[in-house]
Formats: structure tokens, C-alpha cells, sequence
């Protein structure tokens, strides 16, 4: 496995670690439906999160609308409703995205709730 790659599943590490420690139970790790990855999907009482992590260095912060597009979007709302379908779920459905930033003095997790209003 490449660099990169490492550095990403460290960061998704990251990001379920934090999730949890804020409550939320982990549902499901990497869940693919076609061409779509959702990243971690993780409840909190009655709602569903669906959530992109996005792991960078310090010195390699873009915009986030560069990095989830509308077609990104588009295939993470057809794996969160095919994920819902599966699984007969009956529950509000949220999507999120974390950003987990590596500093010298360690990491920095950003939880953005209702990430795709911002969009």
C-alpha cells in the first residue's frame, strides 16, 4: 500500500476514533455501491451519518468544493440510499465530512455536520 493510502486509513482511523469518543456508533467502514465510497457511515440516536474524511498535511489545505463536486455528492447520496434501502432503515440521514489535519505537534479533526449545505 502507497504512502498516501496509509496516510488516508490513518486518517479515517482517526476520524472513527473521534466519532466515537462523541457518542456515535460505527455502523460501517468503507461501504461501496457502484463507483461510490462512503468513508464511515456512524449513528447518533435516530440519524444516520454519512461521512467523507478528507486527511491532509498542514501546508495542503484546498477549497472542499474541489474536493467533493457535485458528482461526488451525487454518488454518495445514491450509496447512503442504497445503504438505507439494504438495510430497511427508517431514519433521518446526514451527511458529513471530516477533515483530519496532520501537524507537527500531532492531529487536528474537524467534524463539519451537514456538510453538503455548505456546497
Amino acid at each position: 500500500m502507497g504512502k498516501h493510502n496509509e496516510f488516508g486509513k490513518q486518517g479515517e482511523q482517526i476520524a472513527v476514533d473521534f466519532l466515537r469518543k462523541a457518542g456515535y456508533k460505527i455502523c460501517l467502514r468503507n461501504y461501496r455501491y457502484l463507483k461510490a465510497e462512503i468513508d464511515i457511515i456512524a449513528k447518533m440516536g435516530e440519524t444516520l451519518a454519512i461521512v467523507e474524511v478528507k486527511t491532509r498535511t498542514s501546508d495542503f489545505l484546498e477549497d472542499m468544493e474541489s474536493v467533493i463536486n457535485p458528482k461526488k455528492i451525487k454518488l454518495l447520496t445514491l450509496a447512503a440510499d442504497q445503504y438505507v434501502q439494504e438495510h430497511d432503515l427508517d431514519i433521518d440521514v446526514r451527511f458529513d465530512v471530516i477533515i483530519v489535519i496532520k501537524r507537527r505537534e500531532g492531529f487536528e479533526v474537524e467534524h463539519l455536520e451537514n456538510a453538503f449545505y455548505h456546497f
